[in-house]
């Protein structure tokens, strides 16, 4: 890790008031690459950087980072929870039913939540999660070739 990179995610760390930690840095890092990332991903990829953790300190950490939004946990049906760097902006996903390629798609109207319920039922709405869900260029391909 770069040391304007570190230096920033300790900086983040501090912020949210967790505790800088080499595990949570890693964690960061492995996020900062981009993409929507699974738990044995994540660990491995953590595990090319330090010299061991475990799958539940990766979890762990996870929960830590979600909770204090400096990351995403997303969860498409069917699949492990994901995990993105992308936090706090409201974004939804596209997922492929083909192959499960997964991408972020901006809010449709611009501010959070981008979209009202009919009823709050006393709640206090700060996020919409959609899915939305399809085929991918890759899979539309394969379909008009079968």
């Amino acid at each position: 890790m770069d040391d304007v990179m570190a230096s920033m995610n300790e900086e983040l760390l501090r912020h949210s008031g967790l505790r800088v930690t080499r595990p949570r840095l890693a964690v960061l890092e492995v996020l900062a690459g981009g993409g929507h990332l699974n738990v044995d991903e994540i660990t491995t990829r953590v595990r090319t950087r330090l010299d061991s953790v475990s799958t539940q300190a990766v979890y762990d950490v996870l929960g830590a980072l979600s909770r204090a939004g400096l990351a995403r946990r997303l969860e498409p049906a069917g699949s492990p929870a994901l995990y993105e760097a992308r936090a706090g902006d409201n974004h939804h996903h596209v997922v492929c039913r083909g192959c499960g390629a997964i991408a972020d798609v901006d809010c449709a109207v611009g501010h959070a939540p981008c979209l009202e319920p009919s009823a709050s039922l006393g709640f206090e709405v700060d996020e919409a999660e959609v899915t939305f869900w399809g085929l991918c260029p890759d899979c539309q391909a394969l379909r008009a070739t079968d």
